[in-house]
């Protein structure tokens, strides 16, 4: 009997559900592969040491044959971050708009031997990538290049939103090209992966405009003050606002900060930011211009300890000093778990004198993604057979599943994701159909490191617990002990006060080792046996559990 078997689209998620950031999709047809960004997310405190966090590779290594090309829907780092390593692992083509495409190469420039040529894409631009027909769509978010994919498949049209907002009177005056999701959604769309970011908020997100109203507003209201205001370095539409607003108030702009320079000097050499060079402030003479002739653009929205506002809070950065005739504008929403930096900095500058205006005080931000009623609007035109809800932490998702069902997509037609689920859809059908390695690789430095597990349990204990180093001394003739143990503590232990523990701790292991024979027994047993007994000694008179080191040293 023959079986009439449906064309099947597959969706492994390798990041950005369950999650903010780390985004990354693959999405399988047969033989063929695409790859749908590769971003980063960045390490909590719990990560001491470690710079960013990428997805888990594996899954498409052990495919990298079959993937036909590699899309980027935009510069965000969540959205690239992630290209210089991936890159080291797999040989395809790379699909991005021309910003996207210079901030990626500027990574690379950091990553010697990396090397993959990307393709430039615009938007209503059409690619094959095997049996994917990819067209690209505009679409407005925080930053500039922002794309949504229309990939229609041999099971279907699957639209791909990417990161979006509807912005009405976008800076660059191209609005999202909503004519060609209606005719696109005439075809029939069989599956809509939608950003989720802010789905749980009502109603509709402001114009990035209206932040140029605001600050434009500041500006008036601070003539004879010295402007700081600090943004995020890929917000471009922001940082032409703000260009635009030093031109009209006649002064200088100070970009400061690596990130801010390098951001600032690729979209100008392309394009996307246009201002007149003359405009620059040079930083070896900022300290000779007039407090109402300048502003300083720089990063440290976040209160990142080592970006140029925090530094400039802190009273560390050389050139630029923090004064009461300052005025600091926080451009920028604070990122879940950035709060308490932020809070740092924001006192730092209040105890300089200066005056500090952030998102609660006045709208100096708006977000790049879409809230509640633009989701609708965007579902509504495409109207979508099934639905997944992608970028966004779980309860993020969850929403963006409730508007799908207000607008009548049936719940059966929905599907919540997992982090390393593989989803199957076909023409009458979604189901998951099992899943692929997923989860985190960490870079510790400028590799990819495994400094993961015990590697981190270990960092985290230093950072809280601290260390005590034991130092024995034996003879290599008799291999007995030469000397009572030296006891050597970091982070547990403080002033002379403490001193008596250190000899009762002392006392405890000469009791415990004094008869041993060095030579007749394992080292490791005897290192075993003095780390017990140290733990519990320190958690019975500290509560404190140290890493225990044993330093064993054979003298003639």
């Amino acid at each position: 009997m023959i079986v009439n078997k449906q064309p099947t689209l597959k969706l492994s998620f390798l990041g950005g559900v369950g999650e903010v950031g780390k985004n990354m999709l693959a999405v399988e047809y047969g033989d063929d592969m695409i790859i749908v960004d590769a971003g980063v997310a960045f390490p909590s405190d719990d990560m001491p040491g470690i710079d960013l966090i990428i997805p888990d590779f594996n899954y498409i290594q052990v495919n990298k044959h079959r993937v036909k090309a590699i899309i980027l829907t935009h510069g965000h780092e969540d959205h690239i971050g992630a290209m210089p390593y991936l890159m080291r692992q797999i040989d395809a083509p790379v699909y991005a708009t021309k910003l996207t495409a210079a901030l990626v190469e500027n990574k690379l420039r950091e990553h010697k031997g990396v090397r993959f040529k990307i393709n430039i894409v615009k938007p209503k631009t059409v690619i094959n990538a095997g049996v994917f027909s990819i067209e690209f769509l505009k679409v407005t978010h925080s930053i500039s290049g922002s794309l949504a994919l229309a990939v229609t498949t041999p099971a279907g049209i699957w639209f791909h939103t990417g990161d979006f907002k509807l912005d009405l009177t976008p800076i660059d005056g191209e609005p999202m090209d909503m004519a060609r999701m209606t005719d696109i959604s005439k075809k029939g769309v069989l599956l809509l992966t939608c950003d989720s970011t802010n789905a749980e908020r009502t109603g509709f997100s402001m114009s990035e405009r209206k932040v140029g109203q605001t600050l434009d507003a500041l500006f008036a209201q601070n003539k004879i003050k010295r402007i700081i205001i600090a943004t995020f370095a890929s917000n471009i539409h922001r940082i032409q606002q703000i260009f635009n607003i030093c031109e009209k108030y006649e002064r200088k702009v100070l970009p400061t900060g690596r990130s801010m320079v390098n951001v600032c000097e690729i979209a100008n050499k392309i394009g996307e930011l246009k201002f007149n060079k003359e405009i620059i402030a040079d930083m070896t003479k900022v300290d000779k211009y007039d407090d109402d002739k300048i502003c300083i653009v720089c990063t440290g929205s976040q209160g990142e300890p080592n970006s140029a506002l925090s530094r400039m809070a802190a009273g560390e950065f050389k050139k630029i000093e923090i004064n009461e005739n300052d005025c600091v504008i926080f451009s920028a929403s604070a990122i879940p778990g950035n709060e308490a930096g932020i809070n740092t900095v924001i006192n730092g500058l209040y105890k300089k004198g200066a005056s500090v205006i952030y998102e609660s005080l006045a709208e100096v931000h708006v977000s790049g993604h879409a809230y509640q009623e633009e989701i609708k609007i965007i579902m509504s035109l495409l109207k979508p057979k099934f639905f997944i809800p992608v970028h966004g932490e779980y309860r993020h998702l969850i929403s963006n599943a409730k508007i799908a069902m207000e607008l009548g997509i049936n719940k059966r037609n929905i599907h919540i994701p997992d982090l390393g689920e593989s989803i199957s859809v076909t023409p009458t059908t979604i189901r998951k159909t099992g899943t692929v390695p997923a989860g985190v690789k960490v870079i510790d430095g400028h590799d990819i490191s495994d400094a993961g597990g015990s590697v981190q349990r270990d960092r985290l204990l230093l950072a809280t617990e601290g260390l005590c180093v034991v130092l024995l001394t034996i003879s290599a003739r008799s291999s007995v002990l030469t000397s009572k143990p030296e006891i050597i503590t970091r982070g547990f232990l403080y002033g002379k006060s403490n001193q008596n523990i250190i000899e009762e701790a002392r006392d405890l292991l000469i009791n415990a080792i004094i008869q041993v024979n060095f030579k007749s027994q394992d080292w490791t047993i005897i290192k075993d046996s003095i780390k017990k007994t140290l733990t519990t000694f320190f958690f019975k008179k500290l509560k404190r559990k140290p890493m225990i080191m044993t330093i064993i040293v054979e003298t003639n």
